[in-house]
């Protein structure tokens, strides 16, 4: 599994703002809990409603900053987010685990 790949690949869907191949990059029995939104999100309907709320209706940006692989099925990454939101800009982490190739479990955050 080549994580780096698919970071690259999970950020182009997510900057393009395409829903289906975005959601493509997520288990589906993935689960991403948000504390700077107070929400946990499960499955793909439940991320497919974060991603809409979040990112395309803030019209959110993300910009890898660095990213950690801290095994072979976790990786640590800093990352930039800019869109129409109060901030403008802000930094935030993704925590991810993989499974099978896919996004099996998130934890994002501003910072």
């Amino acid at each position: 599994m080549d994580i780096k790949k698919i970071v690259h690949d999970w950020l182009l869907a997510s900057n393009a703002y395409e829903i289906d191949n975005y959601l493509e990059k997520w288990h589906k029995d993935a689960v991403l809990d948000d504390p700077s939104v107070g929400q946990v999100f499960k499955g793909h309907v439940g991320i497919k409603r974060y991603f809409e709320d979040y990112f395309i209706g803030y019209k959110t940006k993300t910009r890898l900053i660095n990213l950690e692989i801290i095994s072979n099925s976790a990786v640590h990454l800093d990352v930039e987010f800019t869109g129409q939101f109060p901030e403008g800009k802000i930094g935030g982490v993704f925590d991810l685990i993989f499974k099978d190739g896919k996004i099996l479990s998130a934890k994002a955050n501003l910072v």
